[in-house]
C-alpha cells in the first residue's frame, strides 16, 4: 500500500470523523438532522432513523448518544447544535432545559426497570424476585448502576433499591447496597454492558428494553419495584434523592414516578421543521411508536401534558 493512499484513507476518515462530530465547519443544514439522545435510545434511534430517511431521501441525520443529563449539558455548557433531545426522562427537560433552552417537551415512550445478567454471572442459576437482594449483597458479587449526576437511570437504580427496603422492611439495605460497588458506576446505563459481558460485573440495574435489545438475561422486577407501573405513582412517590442541578452548585430533589421518555426542539435547533416532522414520525401510531414497541418500549397512555398549549402546530 502506497503512503499517499494511506495519507489519503487518513485524511477521509478524519473528515468523516468531524462531520459526523459536528465540528467539521458550515455546511448546508437544510437536510441535516443533529439528534443527541439517552444512551438507551442508541438502537431505537437508529432504526428510527433509518425508517425515517427510507420515507425523506436524502436527509442526512447525525446522532449522539449520553446519559441524558449529560446530554442536556451539551445542549446547555458547549453549545453542542441540537435540533431533536431525547431524553430518557421526561423531568430532564422540564429541570435542566425549560425555560432557557427549549420551551416545551412531548412524552413518546415508557420502559421499566430490571435486573440484568448473563449465563456466567455468579448465582445465575439461582436469582429471583425473592432472593436478589441478598445475592448482590454477597461479597463475591458484583454490580454496577449509572450515575444519577448523568443518567436518569442511575436515579431510577436508586429509587428501586429504597422501594426494595421499604417494601420488604430491610432497614438499612438501600445505603449498604448503595456504597457497595461504587468503583462500578459509570456515565450511562450501556456503558455497563460491556463491564457485563467481559464478566467483570456479574449484574446491572438497566432498562428492560435494553436488555431485550442486546439479548441479554434478566430478572423481571415486580411493579412495585421497577417504576412501570402509571398506578403505581403514590408508591413510587415515597422515595427520592438529591442530584445535581443544572447550574454550578445547584440540587434538585428527583421524585419517583413512572418512567416516561421526553422529547423536545432546543431553541438552539438549526433545522425545526425537519425536527418537527421526524418527531411527528415518532410519535406516528403505525410508524416510529411502533418501532419502538417491537424494541421493548410502549407508548405513554396516561399522561397530562401541561406543555400542551405550547407545542408546535404541526405537533398539536
Amino acid at each position: 500500500m502506497s503512503r499517499l493512499f494511506t495519507i489519503a484513507v487518513a485524511f477521509s476518515f478524519l473528515s468523516l470523523l468531524l462531520t459526523a462530530c459536528g465540528i467539521g465547519g458550515k455546511k448546508d443544514t437544510t437536510n441535516t438532522l443533529r439528534i443527541i439522545h439517552a444512551g438507551s435510545l442508541t438502537l431505537p434511534v437508529h432504526e428510527l432513523a433509518q425508517a425515517f430517511k427510507a420515507e425523506n431521501p436524502g436527509v442526512e441525520i447525525l446522532t449522539e448518544a449520553w446519559g441524558s443529563k449529560a446530554g442536556a449539558r451539551r445542549v446547555i455548557d458547549i453549545n453542542t447544535p441540537a435540533d431533536v433531545f431525547m431524553s430518557a426522562d421526561y423531568m430532564v427537560i422540564e429541570n435542566m432545559l425549560i425555560p432557557d433552552h427549549a420551551g416545551w417537551y412531548i412524552p413518546f415512550a415508557t420502559n421499566e426497570l430490571a435486573i440484568v445478567y448473563t449465563p456466567r454471572s455468579r448465582y445465575a442459576r439461582e436469582i429471583d424476585t425473592d432472593n436478589w437482594m441478598d445475592i448482590l449483597m454477597r461479597k463475591d458479587v458484583k454490580y454496577g448502576r449509572s450515575n444519577p449526576d448523568m443518567d436518569p437511570c442511575g436515579v431510577r437504580s436508586v429509587f428501586t433499591i429504597k422501594l426494595a427496603e421499604k417494601k420488604y422492611g430491610k432497614e438499612g439495605f438501600a445505603n449498604a447496597l448503595l456504597s457497595k460497588d461504587r468503583d462500578n458506576i459509570r456515565p450511562k446505563e450501556t456503558d455497563l454492558i460491556a463491564l457485563l459481558e467481559s464478566h467483570h460485573i456479574d449484574y446491572i440495574f438497566l432498562y428492560r428494553s435494553v436488555a431485550v435489545q442486546h439479548g441479554l438475561e434478566y430478572l423481571q422486577l415486580p411493579d412495585s419495584l421497577n417504576l412501570g407501573n402509571f398506578a403505581l405513582n403514590d408508591w413510587y412517590g415515597k422515595v427520592s434523592m438529591e442530584t445535581l442541578g443544572a447550574k454550578p452548585g445547584e440540587t434538585i430533589t428527583e421524585v419517583g414516578e413512572a418512567m416516561v421518555y421526553g422529547l423536545t426542539i432546543p431553541f438552539k435547533s438549526e433545522n425545526t421543521e425537519l425536527a418537527e416532522a421526524f418527531i411527528a414520525f415518532v410519535l406516528h401510531p403505525d410508524k416510529g411508536q411502533a418501532i419502538l414497541s417491537r424494541l421493548g418500549q410502549e407508548p405513554v397512555t396516561d399522561f397530562q401534558n401541561p406543555y400542551g398549549d405550547k407545542l408546535p402546530e404541526s405537533l398539536r
